[in-house]
Formats: structure tokens, sequence, C-alpha cells
């Protein structure tokens, strides 16, 4: 591998389905907190599935933040290397964006440019029938380890981030890659209506009558 291999830090998930925000959460508060060099893209890949392609396929290393479903109670961070990735990612598919990740690496590896190296950094979810909804708390906790880990995991190749207050101009990520900043934690949390008055988990009074048909 080359000297400054090309990174990838990719999260991806749907910010309005609860835990489901998990990876673009940490990919966001990653990139509040931490500037890295020209080789290392952070990027929000939200549920765009097939279309992050041509992105996975330049980097020699992936680094992806996700919801995913292991099994393990709830609340779990879990990391994942190399070949398992994939098979984690579908395991027990909770999104359609699992499923649109899972080809993305098939085609990267189908045309000869897929990731030398990957990483999964996982949590397992709380609560993902809650549109509208944010983290729970469990898995915010979370977002913290999960970043730690990805540092660690970065180390190997090299890679060493610079604090916010420490970053040059010429270390920060581009814009276009990262959540827009009306769709940032505190503004999507402050500007949400509360649960009361915007009931999430479906109306009551349509649901009986949709099952019985």
């Amino acid at each position: 591998m080359k000297n400054d291999p090309n990174i990838l830090i990719l999260g991806i998930g749907n910010v309005l389905w609860a835990d489901e925000g998990f990876g673009v959460r940490a990919v966001e508060a990653l990139a509040a907190a931490y500037r890295f060099g020209p080789n290392v893209r952070l990027l929000d890949g939200g549920t765009q599935g097939i279309y992050l392609v041509d992105q996975v396929r330049w980097a020699d290393v992936l680094v992806v933040f996700d919801a995913v479903d292991y099994g393990l109670p709830t609340g779990t961070l879990k990391r994942v290397e190399g070949a398992e990735v994939p098979k984690f990612m579908g395991a027990k598919k909770m999104s359609l964006h699992q499923t649109g990740f899972q080809e993305v690496l098939a085609l990267a590896d189908l045309l000869g440019e897929s990731p030398q190296h990957l990483l999964l950094i996982g949590v397992q979810p709380v609560e993902l029938d809650d549109f509208g909804g944010s983290l729970r708390p469990e898995v915010k906790a979370c977002i913290a380890p999960a970043i730690a880990l990805a540092h660690d995991y970065l180390a190997g190749f090299g890679v060493h981030a610079e604090r916010m207050d420490e970053a040059s101009d010429s270390t920060r990520p581009h814009a276009h890659d990262l959540p827009d900043p009306a769709l940032a934690l505190n503004a999507y949390e402050s500007g949400r209506p509360s649960a009361a008055s915007a009931y999430r988990h479906g109306d009551p009074r349509v649901l009986p009558a949709a099952v019985a048909c």
C-alpha cells in the first residue's frame, strides 16, 4: 500500500428514524472535533446506497459507522473487520440502505477497486420505529467510544487527526461531504416537535382499519 493511502470515513443511515441515524451522527461528531490530511475524506453517506460506489472505489481504507443488528444487548458497540464486514451489514437487514451498501461493496470488488482494508463500527440500536425521533441515550453515548475506535484503527495507517482548535484551514474537510448544518444533531433535536404534539408511531384511528383490510 502507498505511504498515504486514500481513507474514507463513512457514516450511513437515516437520521429521521431514531437510532438509524447513528452512523451519520458519528461522522458529524468526528468532523466537528477533528481535522485530517488531504488523503482522508469524511462522508455523510445517508441512504445513498449504490451511489456511493465511486467514493468506495477511491478508498484504500474504508471505515464505516452504522446501526447494526448484531443480536446483542441494545446500546452495545462492536467492531468488525475485513471480509466479515459485508456479512454483518446484511445478516439482519434493518433498512434498505444496508442492502444498498452490500451492493456497493460487491460492485467495487467486481470492478477491481474495492478497499484493501475494511472496518465496520456498529451499535446495536434501541429504537428504529420512531419517525422524526432522535438517537436514544444509550446509542448517543456510543458516539465518543466509536470515534475512539476509529482513531485507534487509523493510527495503524499513520493517520493522526488534529483537534479542531489546532487544525489549519488546509486540513478542513469539504463541507459538501458532511451533514447539512440544518440537520445537525442539536438543530434537529431542538427544532422537531415533541412526541406528544406530533405522534410518530402511526395514527391508532387509521391503523386498525388498515389491518382489517
